[in-house]
């Protein structure tokens, strides 16, 4: 019903920036929420951030606060995470995920970021 593909991943140094991109096509009305999920290398994925659907309000977990902005485009098809002051922990691979009405939860490819000391 609903395909997502990522994109803006790669390799920065400690302290650089990257922009993620995560975009939704097919059933785009049924859109509940979207956010961002990390996966370090050998841990398990983890919640990072997430977008109010209603109000377009950021949460993040406490680690990122300050530091990562998640945003969405006008027609509410497309998430970001713009990270900022990147370190070496921050590195693995960074998940969009989706929810539609109605349950079920759709996630991307996976987008790998590294981050060098």
């Amino acid at each position: 019903q609903v395909e997502l593909v990522e994109s803006g991943g790669g390799s920065v140094q400690a302290g650089g920036s990257l922009r993620l991109s995560c975009t939704a096509s097919g059933r785009t009305s049924l859109i509940y929420d979207m956010g961002w999920f990390r996966q370090p290398p050998g841990k398990e994925r983890d919640f990072a951030a997430r977008i109010d659907w209603r109000t377009g309000r950021g949460h993040y977990t406490d680690s990122l606060r300050g530091r990562f902005t998640i945003s969405r485009d006008n027609d509410k098809t497309a998430v970001y995470l713009q990270m900022n002051s990147l370190q070496p922990e921050d590195t693995g691979v960074y998940y969009c995920y989706l929810d539609m009405s109605g349950g079920g939860r759709n996630w991307g490819q996976g987008t790998q970021v590294t981050v060098a000391s």
